[in-house]
C-alpha cells in the first residue's frame, strides 16, 4: 500500500473542518496537510504527521515550502527539532511576516 492509498484518519477531522476527509489526498495534499497539522495540532496528530511522512519528508516540507500556515514560532520550534538553525529554509509569504492590515480601512 503506498502513502497515497493512506486515508486522512478521522482524528484530524476538527483540523480539516471546512472538507470532507475522504477528498484528501495524503500525498498529493501533503504541503497543506502537514501545514494545519505542525501549525494547530496537537500531539498526537504531529505524531501521525511524523510517521506517515517520516522526520525526513517532514523536514523536506518546512525547508521547501514556505508555508502561509506555519508561525514565526512554529517555524523556530522545527528549526530547534531538527537542528537546522543554519539551514536556509524557504520564506513564508510576505503577509505572514507583514503584521499590517490586509484590507483597507
Amino acid at each position: 500500500m503506498s502513502r497515497s492509498d493512506l486515508p486522512v484518519p478521522a482524528d484530524l477531522k476538527w483540523l480539516f473542518p471546512e472538507l470532507d476527509l475522504a477528498a484528501l489526498d495524503v500525498e498529493r495534499d501533503r504541503n497543506f496537510i502537514l501545514g494545519r497539522v505542525l501549525e494547530r495540532g496537537r500531539l498526537s496528530d504531529v505524531r501521525w504527521a511524523l510517521h506517515s511522512y517520516g522526520n525526513a519528508g517532514v523536514h523536506t516540507f518546512l525547508r521547501l515550502s514556505g508555508c502561509a500556515e506555519l508561525s514565526s514560532r512554529t517555524l523556530s520550534f522545527w528549526r530547534a527539532y531538527f537542528k537546522a538553525e543554519d539551514e536556509s529554509w524557504r520564506s513564508p509569504p510576505d503577509f505572514r511576516r507583514n503584521s499590517s492590515v490586509h484590507w483597507p480601512s
